[in-house]
């Protein structure tokens, strides 16, 4: 399989992983120990990033975060029949809000499994391809969950393994977006990614600190704007509320067809 494209180098990611590791604490050991379980589970089953490559490059991508918007977002891309223009990507929760709302399946989904696992069944046994995501934090899920799904990529934000890649990228919505830059998307919108200190209710089932979520949001955005600075792909935000994304051009329904059309 040739080397994926990268958009950011090992140094680059390891210095962010350790920012990350000093904010939080986390046990880079036990980053690598999920890494290796989630490989052991997927070994001989795990799909070929390329497959990810062909249905993302060259094509628009629409990734929905699970912030307070995000009903509101989908919504409005849903009454100007926006969705079926983009390749569409859930972080985890924002699966649950895309099939209840739009009754919508996204082709990708991008999950640490702490989402409502009935509904990522469902968009699993749908057709979306599962990037499942190992952390020290999820081991736990991985054993129970991972072997419930069909078409996954492995992902982590340690040293990768057999069927698990480094495509930079910390919290599900961040991951999403590295993941369609590193696919080489043509564009990207973000909706639902409000990244301020109101927690959306698709976030993820139980959130035990809201101020490790909210911090959680501010490195998602820290990430989100240093990768804007190092690509060229035009980002958008259609979010309804929330953060301004520096280097995200903020865009309504009208001026996103617009955008679209001139693409074409």
């Amino acid at each position: 399989m040739k080397a994926m494209k990268a958009v950011v180098s090992p140094h680059e990611w390891q210095l962010w992983y350790q920012k990350i590791v000093n904010e939080f604490g986390y046990d880079p050991n036990r980053d690598q120990f999920a890494t290796d379980i989630l490989s052991r589970l997927i070994y001989q089953r795990s799909l070929d990033p390329r497959i990810l490559e062909r249905m993302v490059s060259g094509k628009p991508v629409l990734i929905f975060g699970a912030g307070p918007s995000l009903e509101g977002d989908i919504v409005k891309l849903k009454e100007r029949n926006l969705l079926r223009k983009f390749v569409v990507v859930c972080a985890d929760g924002a699966t649950s809000a895309l099939l209840n709302v739009a009754n919508y399946v996204p082709n990708i989904v991008v999950s640490d499994l702490d989402g409502f696992i009935p509904d990522l069944k469902v968009a699993s046994r749908s057709g979306s391809i599962m990037v499942i995501h190992g952390h020290g934090d999820n081991i736990k899920l991985l054993k129970r969950y991972v072997p419930l799904f069909d078409k996954i990529v492995g992902t982590t934000q340690v040293e990768p393994r057999p069927g698990i890649y480094n495509f930079g990228g910390f919290t599900d919505g961040d991951r999403a977006v590295f993941l369609a830059a590193s696919m080489e998307a043509k564009l990207v919108v973000v909706a639902g990614m409000d990244l301020g200190e109101v927690v959306g209710e698709y976030s993820k089932k139980h959130v035990k600190s809201v101020k490790t979520k909210i911090l959680k949001l501010k490195i998602c955005k820290e990430l989100l704007e240093w990768l804007c600075s190092k690509v060229d792909i035009p980002f958008y935000n259609i979010t309804g509320h929330g953060e301004s994304i520096k280097g995200f051009i903020n865009v309504t329904c009208p001026q996103l067809e617009q955008v679209l059309g001139a693409t074409i």
